[in-house]
């Protein structure tokens, strides 16, 4: 395929028209200008004022350098830190394994009903975190319905670990299933005429193709559970973790120096894990050459039934989990009267929002997505296919992969510090729903905008060329030729960002007022209140409003990409 062909905007006007020119630099410089502002005011910005707040010497604001070395050599610090630190490594060390196993047995073996188990291993990411913590209270709580199988209640250390690898296990799978996708059918032939038996094929040739993906969802959930605070609120009992210090620093206590020196510090791991796995990717050979074959597992009997115990087994638990929550919310009184009902649906009497926090949530979610895949897949277009203004090229794409590296925690403390200034301009935007919108793809930024960068590439240089030997203006070529083109990516990232903006608390739960309360920090209020069944009520909702719309939309790019793709469909005789 031919290299993409630059396109320097003052090239195209010698042979274009001034009209036609005009258009293309005021679509190509303004939206990039206007990209930069987006993300200067939604990214750095707010992450400066973390530093600003945490480093300021005024004892009102972080207390300076001073105020971090009493917090850092205090004991109640290190015993945070430690106990951060041990949950992290132990839910890494389970789930990790896990998800390898289960991806595995997806891409390698010939175990039945794929889809299904691929569907089932997926729901935890259409439900906040405190979903399975719920869950983990009606299961094995001081009243819970399995709570004789253990010495103690689940509060505590175990019921952390449990949850939080429950709730991370599909963020995990996600990024192995991609890795194990890639195999070149060559190595393996290669390996077996050399008489390597099928796990000595395994070190030699899957192992080595995939460890820096398992590193990847290594540092993924190491980070998403150092800085949780979801499962910790719900079933930590007396142990306490820094993501939980932070949120009761700023919410519960108005130490808001506090909260950014911890900030900081959960702020470490993810640029640590950031920075390593981007060596190595680029230590990283390629997985599959363009004389690759397609690998298709061999039928074996053995091999297939012990994978698919591991899968059934995996899912099982998942949809207990999952079951479990759904079941606890119909119950009326809990676990004195399990006669079914719709009483913690009518959310009466709560101190978590009710069906104003849910419409709040469906509100947020449609305007993150609609608007967010229209600001980042335009973006990545300007990026990828425009060149001329360098510069500019590089600080977009250095300020969209920040976001990778800052938890949603830490984001959502950069918008508090820096929205809440009484002397920004931008202060009457704190607590309203705007806010909220920007901070939301602010968060999922990286990704979505990686998804889009993919589909892009992809697209030959030359289609660019064609728009301007035609005279045609680019922002017309962009949506009569990319944007078509690109739909199912475009898809993709319209189904992130909704289920994301439906499923997220960590920014959120210090931006909202009384009037834009969300469903998931709903969830929070309820149970911090003692409404358990209101809480599981709201969790089923956002899960099944989730799944919902992922449904209409996996339907609905069916009948857009039969009209719009006809291009894909193989010809007669090939």
């Amino acid at each position: 395929m031919a290299g993409p062909i630059s396109m320097p905007l003052n090239l195209a006007t010698a042979d274009r028209g001034n009209g036609v020119a005009l258009a293309d630099r005021i679509f190509v410089l303004g939206g990039k200008s206007l990209l930069l502002v987006l993300l200067i005011v939604a990214v750095l910005l707010p992450l400066l004022a973390i530093f600003w707040r945490g480093f300021s010497g005024d004892a009102g604001q972080g207390g300076g350098l001073l105020a971090a070395r009493e917090l850092f050599a205090s004991a109640n610090f290190r015993w945070l830190l430690g106990n951060s630190l041990a949950v992290a490594f132990t839910v890494a060390a389970i789930v990790i394994p896990l998800a390898y196993l289960f991806a595995y047995a997806l891409q390698r073996t010939l175990i039945p009903a794929k889809p299904l188990w691929r569907g089932v291993s997926l729901l935890p990411l259409l439900a906040p975190s405190m979903l399975p913590a719920i869950a983990l209270v009606y299961l094995f709580g001081n009243q819970g319905l399995l709570r004789s199988l253990l010495n103690d209640n689940i509060y505590g250390f175990w019921g952390i670990v449990v949850g939080e690898a429950i709730y991370t296990f599909p963020h995990a799978l996600m990024i192995l299933l991609s890795a194990l996708s890639l195999a070149d059918a060559r190595l393996f032939e290669a390996a077996s005429s050399m008489g390597a038996g099928p796990v000595r094929a395994f070190f030699s040739v899957t192992w080595p193709a995939t460890r820096q993906a398992v590193f990847a969802a290594f540092c993924l959930v190491f980070t998403l559970t150092i800085t949780d605070f979801g499962v910790p609120v719900v079933v930590g009992g007396d142990y306490q973790v820094l993501a939980l210090e932070a949120y009761k620093a700023v919410v519960g206590q108005q130490q808001f120096g506090r909260g950014a020196l911890i900030g900081m510090v959960l702020l470490l791991p993810a640029l640590f894990s950031f920075a390593v796995d981007a060596w190595l990717r680029r230590r990283q050979g390629q997985a599959m050459s363009g004389r690759a074959q397609v690998f298709e597992p061999k039928p074996s009997r053995r091999r297939d039934a012990v994978f698919l115990a591991v899968v059934v087994l995996v899912c099982s638990v998942l949809l207990a989990v999952v079951g479990m929550a759904v079941y606890s919310s119909l119950v009326t009184f809990w676990p004195y009267n399990l006669s079914l009902s719709f009483k913690h649906y009518l959310f009466e009497d709560t101190a978590g929002g009710g069906w104003l926090a849910y419409r709040n949530s469906v509100s947020m979610a449609l305007c993150t997505a609609l608007i967010g895949s229209l600001v980042i897949f335009v973006g990545a277009y300007l990026m990828e296919k425009t060149q001329g203004q360098r510069l500019l090229n590089q600080s977009l794409r250095l300020l969209s992969f920040i976001p990778m590296a800052v938890p949603g925690l830490v984001l959502g403390l950069g918008y508090v510090f820096f929205f809440n200034l009484a002397s920004n301009p931008l202060h009457v935007f704190y607590g309203s729903m705007t806010l909220l919108v920007v901070c939301t793809i602010a968060h999922y930024l990286t990704t979505a905008q990686m998804t889009a960068t993919t589909a892009l590439r992809q697209l030959d240089g030359e289609f660019e060329a064609a728009a301007l030997s035609l005279k045609a203006p680019l922002y017309r070529h962009f949506l009569r030729v990319s944007l078509p083109i690109c739909l199912p990516a475009l898809l993709d990232i319209i189904r992130y960002l909704f289920v994301s903006a439906m499923t997220t608390v960590s920014a959120a739960i210090f931006l909202y007022s009384s009037d834009t309360v969300l469903a998931a920090v709903a969830v929070l209020n309820m149970d911090d209140a003692g409404n358990v069944g209101g809480a599981a009520a709201m969790s089923t909702l956002i899960l099944l409003t989730s799944a919902t719309a992922s449904l209409l939309l996996a339907a609905a790019s069916r009948g857009l990409l039969r009209r719009s793709q006809a291009w894909r469909q193989s010809a007669p005789g090939h």
